[in-house]
């Protein structure tokens, strides 16, 4: 079928499944801004230019580390997409706290009779070993608890300590991997150990990145090693081989530098100071392509401003898209961003992060908002047949949803089937076949129908103090949460997030 009539036959439909229809009554037209959220929706489920985005993003870019020469080139990406859609675009700095990017990673363990070099990958803000490489006893700590390292006793003081890990099948096991790490690393370099090294977590010996828990403030060298590699390292030091593990570690490391975000914009009708930000992050690790973690997700947004544009909708609310920068080393994008609107935060409607690779959507995160749920549902009405979809209202760190809660802003995140996500996170096995055209098109019209609905609805929420958040902090997880992202430090400190509000003047006579 051409493209312009599979569109119109599925705007067709998606009236159809937001209508209802009265038994023995006339069906009434639906209002304007009804028809116009149809008329997207059938729009992105039919033939758009929206997976040649991802194939060029991941073929032609690629890997997209903040800092490195493809991230560089991906902003000039975003922005020509954004121009030949005719959406007015630009390209907003901020600061990076610290520079890390790998140049190469090898490793050499060996023993009594024993030699072989596993592949390793240098986990972020890891720190450098000289050229010759480092060479410390390897040492077997089980599996990095409070009870293995006292059954390793002295032995870890000066050894690199290697970690046995569980297969990572799903969402729920990637938490429990940063979780765990924290806990781990702080034994770790409180016990004096030389280093770190994971047991890799992904199926067919898949390396990936996992940043170190503390960030920027480590100095020690830290690697995940190739599943088999470290499974034979384990048997040979629990038959009784002792091992010394040589790692070369060439790292391209630095102080504070300049990144940028790309924002794109449609510009509100009647209530252009009031805006609703979609966002998803085009930076991405290095070792694969980028497609599921978040290449997916940015070529979704900026078809939906591209099909907005083309279609002539004229949103009440101004819709930024926003493809952040830096999110892999610490959401640094999204509050920079937070940073420099902060004196529009008041006006901001509503804030979404979609992160979650290339699974359905089956609903949203409302992180903490319950007043957040039914607004959530009344813009999803005219997806309504492309659900079910279910809020979650409980809040999540980990995305670029992060700072806007910090600062009181309504948020949500796209909360995904997990599909092919867990086990090619941040590793070299995530490319362009990962994601499955037709899921991504059914999210793009959940994620458009949201949005639109958010631009154009009455309803506004209004924007939470400090103390509001304190008290989201105080009586959920959320303060854990930080802590093991590396970032409860900076909101503690009054550095990152909401300011704590003035008191008021004394009155004067």
């Amino acid at each position: 079928m051409p493209r312009s009539r599979l569109s119109r036959s599925l705007a067709v439909l998606c009236l159809t499944l937001a209508t209802p229809v009265l038994a023995g009554a006339e069906e009434a037209a639906p209002p304007a801004r009804e028809r116009e959220a149809a008329l997207l929706v059938g729009t992105v489920l039919g033939g758009t230019p929206m997976l040649e985005d991802l194939r060029s993003l991941v073929d032609e870019v690629g890997g997209r580390a903040t800092g490195s020469d493809a991230n560089r080139r991906s902003v000039e990406w975003a922005l020509e997409r954004f121009k030949a859609a005719g959406v007015t675009a630009r390209a907003e700095p901020f600061r990076m706290p610290a520079l890390w990017l790998e140049r190469s990673a090898a490793a050499t363990v060996q023993g009594p009779g024993v030699r072989f070099a596993p592949r390793v990958a240098a986990m972020p803000f890891s720190a450098a070993t000289t050229k010759g490489g480092f060479k410390a006893p390897l040492v077997d700590l089980g599996r990095g608890t409070e009870a293995d390292f006292k059954r390793t006793g002295e032995k870890v003081r000066g050894a690199f300590l290697l970690v046995e890990t569980d297969e990572l099948r799903d969402v729920d096991g990637l938490f429990r991997e940063y979780n765990e790490a924290t806990d781990i690393e702080s034994r770790a370099f409180a016990a004096g150990a030389a280093g770190v090294v994971y047991m890799g977590s992904r199926p067919g010996n898949q390396l990936y990145r996992h940043n170190v828990s503390v960030g920027p403030k480590n100095t020690r060298p830290m690697m995940v090693m190739e599943r088999d590699g470290a499974k034979r390292a384990l048997r040979l030091l629990r038959s009784g081989t002792s091992l010394t593990l040589t790692a070369a570690l060439d790292l391209q490391t630095g102080g504070p530098y300049e990144s940028r975000n790309v924002i794109g914009e449609i510009r509100g009708a009647t209530r252009p100071d009031e805006v609703v930000v979609i966002g998803a992050h085009l930076d991405s690790w290095d070792l694969g392509g980028g497609a599921l973690d978040n290449g997916a997700n940015v070529a979704m947004l900026i078809d939906l401003a591209r099909q907005m544009q083309r279609l002539g909708l004229k949103p009440e609310r101004t819709i930024r898209f926003a493809l952040w920068n830096g999110e892999e080393q610490g959401m640094n994008g999204s509050a920079g961003y937070a940073r420099t609107h902060a004196a529009e935060l008041d006006g901001h409607a509503m804030t979404l992060s979609v992160d979650i690779g290339c699974g359905r959507i089956t609903g949203f995160f409302t992180n903490g908002r319950p007043s957040l749920v039914p607004l959530v549902d009344k813009a999803l009405k005219p997806v309504e047949g492309l659900g079910p979809f279910a809020q979650v209202d409980v809040p999540v760190v980990g995305t670029d949803n992060f700072d806007f809660m910090l600062h009181g802003v309504a948020n949500l995140i796209a909360n995904q089937e997990a599909a092919t996500y867990g086990p090619n996170y941040h590793a070299r096995s995530d490319e362009f076949e990962q994601c499955d055209a037709r899921t991504l098109r059914t999210n793009a019209a959940v994620v458009g129908a949201l949005t639109w609905g958010f631009a154009n609805m009455g309803e506004k929420l209004p924007r939470q103090s400090r103390a509001e958040v304190e008290a989201l902090i105080n009586s959920t997880d959320l303060g854990q949460q930080m802590k093991s992202f590396n970032v409860w430090d900076e909101w503690a400190a009054g550095t990152r997030g909401r300011a704590p509000e003035r008191p008021a003047a004394p009155a004067t006579r």
